[in-house]
């Protein structure tokens, strides 16, 4: 396969994404837009599977969101859902205009936080075909009510005083800060969020994920942002084209793609990887292959001509 790279515009914001195109093409081909996790980079994860699924037969364009990675935005680290959904929809745009796409054969893949609004942006884009999800997350969802849905309200109104704070700041010319994502050890980590944390710390932070485009830090008003955000409330618009949402037996985010198959009002799947945390569904290739072999036979019938 071959590898580009490639900008589209998303509501005037540059995007940076890397286009995959399978070799000895004879005609156009179905194509995936393929988004990466919250503060991850079209480098790491979303592109292993980007890469995954050209070798699959799929024109694929990995991005990086608005505000991170090489794409553009101030501030830096803004965490938008409706910028993060349009980015999608932007994407989308794009792929019609390339040669290579079967325009009437677009699907969306959003992995971790991308899996949400991969989900809002199908709803509200009919030339999207089909939807799949790998280890779905929102991140207000995640922000509200931690990553296993039991964290205590004041955690979340301790954030939203923070950003405030913030705000002001800024608005009197001071350096408003950013939210940063990861303590210092994996320890740490651990202590604040058990298994799902050190794994997070060990992919973003350590050897395992860490690409140096990937800040691991929030612009304080992404929190307010999110306050109100709730990109599932948008899934019944989905109607009767396919979901697929590929879940790790152990992710204790589970809860969120659960909450989002319940909304669905057409065929929708729930499809367990046996043994798989959230975070190893980013990078561990024994499970990786499974959601990847899930996701061509998906594809291949849900954008079939």
């Amino acid at each position: 396969m071959s590898r580009t790279s490639v900008t589209f515009t998303s509501a005037g914001i540059d995007i940076a994404a890397h286009l995959y195109v399978p070799d000895f093409r004879h005609e156009p081909l179905p194509a995936l837009v393929v988004g990466h996790p919250g503060t991850g980079v079209k480098e790491q994860t979303s592109g292993t599977y980007a890469q995954l699924m050209a070798s699959r037969g799929f024109v694929t364009l990995a991005f990086d969101a608005a505000y991170q990675g090489e794409s553009g935005g101030l501030p830096r680290g803004l965490e938008d859902p409706a910028q993060r959904v349009e980015d999608f929809k932007a994407a989308v745009s794009y792929l019609t205009t390339r040669p290579e796409v079967d325009a009437g054969r677009i699907g969306l893949l959003g992995v971790c936080a991308s899996g949400g609004y991969s989900l809002a942006a199908t709803a509200g884009d009919h030339r999207v075909k089909a939807v799949a999800t790998v280890c779905t997350a929102e991140p207000a969802r995640q922000f509200r009510y931690g990553a296993d849905g039991t964290q205590d309200p004041a955690v979340f109104q301790a954030l939203l005083a923070a950003a405030a704070e913030a705000r002001t700041k800024a608005a009197h010319g001071e350096d408003p800060g950013v939210l940063t994502m990861f303590p210092e050890t994996a320890e740490q980590a651990g202590a604040l969020g058990g298994r799902h944390g050190i794994e997070g710390w060990e992919y973003y932070c350590g050897p395992r994920g860490h690409h140096e485009r990937s800040a691991k830090f929030l612009a304080w008003e992404s929190v307010d942002r999110m306050a109100s955000s709730d990109v599932f409330h948008a899934v019944p618009l989905i109607g009767p084209r396919p979901i697929l949402q590929i879940l790790g037996e152990h992710a204790v985010t589970a809860w969120m793609g659960l909450e989002a198959h319940r909304r669905a009002t057409g065929p929708a799947e729930v499809y367990w990887i046996e043994g798989a945390s959230h975070v190893d569904l980013y990078d561990k290739r024994e499970y990786i292959d499974l959601a990847v072999e899930k996701l061509g036979e998906y594809f291949t019938v849900s954008l079939a001509k």
